[in-house]
Formats: structure tokens, C-alpha cells, sequence
């Protein structure tokens, strides 16, 4: 089994055949989604998404993209919203320098938040960071000193001292289509060398699609073309990371695992 740990079934790219994608999914072999909230304000359509199809869950969260328009969320806020039964996940939430659609200090408010409701239950931050290595290790490691959380380091396409830094610190690294892109020289060596306890795959769909399918819209099925340019950075079978990467996504999103019976 294959599952996309982060994709974005909520958003408008899907409305004409958001069902007839997930059948594609499932046909693909991908048994489990994560579809990702990056706005308070439409995490009920999020969830709906999750209630309505077996297989899908949901995170609750703020893009840093978002923090400016949706407001810094309060800790015990997101801790609310975490309760209902389809949500695995904070986030996604981070830093991203490169847009800067948002405040820097209102993303590191809302980081921290949302670090803080990790913490308190027990659900995996999912972060975003684009342009903020270094702050983003510094705010993963200064808040792991006071008290720890898991995590996963989304769409990683950042460099090895923040991969570094993220399995040091006990997060998982999950990659997404870049890696299959022909300039991803340098992130398939990440691969490469990430233990195989701490390797996540996923789409981002509906950005990011995977050779063979760059230029078109994505979606969660193509995350089996993902998992096989990771096996072959790493020199192992596809289906040594289909049973690596699902064990270690239900390792982390414990919630997800007993929603699916594991």
C-alpha cells in the first residue's frame, strides 16, 4: 500500500472530479490521503472531506502563506479543532521567506502556536518552509527543548543541514514530486541517505506533479511515481518503500492508524 501523506483535496483544482481522483487513487494502490488544512476558515470543508470518504483524513492548521489574512490562532484554538475524529495533524504550518505573503513575525507566532498544540495532543506537526532553513531548525529546536513533539518536514526541497537537523530532532522528511525532477540532483542524495524509519512520500497535489506527469494537474495517485524515484535513489525495490513509508506514516499519524484499523 502507498499512502499521500499531504495533498489538498479541498481546493478548487478538484471540484469537477474529486471522487473519480480518489477511485484513481485507490486504483493506483494508494490506501490512505491526508488532505491538508491551510485556513481555519474553510476547515469544515476539510473535514467534510475526510467524514465522507473512508480513506481520507485531515489535519487543521494555517498556511504561513495564510497567517496575514486568517489571523495568528491561538494554541488552545487549533487544540479544539484537533478533537474531531478525522483530524491526524497540525498544520501545515511554517516559514516561507520566498513569498512572504504573510508577516516573518506573524509566521513565527503562528508556528510556535501550532507547536505548542502539537505538544499538547500528541499529533504530528506538518511544517512548511521555503527559504528559512536556518530559522526554521532554530524554532523546531528551541521548542523541542521545551517539550517534545513529532513532526514531519513537508514537500522537503530543502538543503541536507536542515534534513540533518529535522532527523536529529526526531522528525520525519517527506518528499514530494521534486524529486523526480531532472535538477533534483542534490534532494534524491537527501533521499538517499534519510534513515528508512523517516521517510514520508506525498503529492502536494495539485501542485507539483512527478515526471511522467509534470505540466498536468496532480493528484494523489501519482504519489506511486514518487515512491519509485526514492527507490531508486536509495538502491531498493518499490516495494520496500510502499511498506517502509506506510509503516513509518502510521508510525507518526497514530490517529490515522487506529481510523484505519491498524
Amino acid at each position: 500500500m502507498l499512502i499521500d501523506s499531504h495533498c489538498h483535496l479541498d481546493f478548487d483544482a478538484f471540484d469537477e472530479d474529486r471522487t473519480a481522483a480518489l477511485e484513481r487513487a485507490s486504483a493506483a494502490g494508494v490506501g490512505r490521503v491526508v488532505t491538508i488544512c491551510t485556513r481555519l476558515t474553510e476547515f469544515e470543508r476539510v473535514r467534510a472531506l475526510a467524514r465522507n470518504h473512508r480513506a481520507v483524513d485531515c489535519s487543521v492548521g494555517i498556511h504561513p502563506h495564510n497567517v496575514e489574512e486568517e489571523g495568528i490562532a491561538s494554541a488552545d484554538r487549533l487544540v479544539a479543532f484537533a478533537a474531531e475524529p478525522e483530524v491526524v495533524g497540525i498544520g501545515e504550518t511554517g516559514l516561507d521567506f520566498y513569498y512572504d505573503h504573510s508577516p516573518r513575525d506573524d509566521q513565527r507566532a503562528s508556528f510556535r502556536n501550532h507547536i505548542a498544540a502539537a505538544r499538547e495532543t500528541g499529533l504530528p506537526l506538518i511544517v512548511h518552509t521555503r527559504d528559512a532553513d536556518d530559522e526554521t531548525a532554530s524554532i523546531l529546536a528551541e521548542e523541542m527543548e521545551e517539550g517534545a513533539f513529532s513532526g514531519v518536514i513537508h514537500c522537503f526541497s530543502a538543503g541536507p543541514a536542515l534534513a540533518r537537523t529535522a532527523i536529529e530532532l526526531g522528525l520525519y522528511i517527506s518528499f514530494s514530486g521534486i524529486v523526480t525532477f531532472k535538477k533534483s540532483d542534490e534532494l534524491r542524495g537527501i533521499a538517499a541517505e534519510v534513515p528508512p524509519d523517516r521517510i514520508l512520500i506525498e503529492t502536494d497535489a495539485p501542485y507539483l506533479a512527478p515526471v511522467p506527469k509534470r505540466g498536468k494537474r496532480n493528484e494523489p495517485a501519482f504519489v506511486a511515481h514518487t515512491a519509485a524515484a526514492v527507490a531508486t535513489a536509495r538502491g531498493v525495490d518499490v516495494d520496500e518503500i510502499s511498506r517502509q513509508t506506510t509503516d513509518n506514516f502510521f508510525r507518526l499519524f497514530r490517529k490515522s492508524a487506529a481510523r484505519a484499523g491498524r
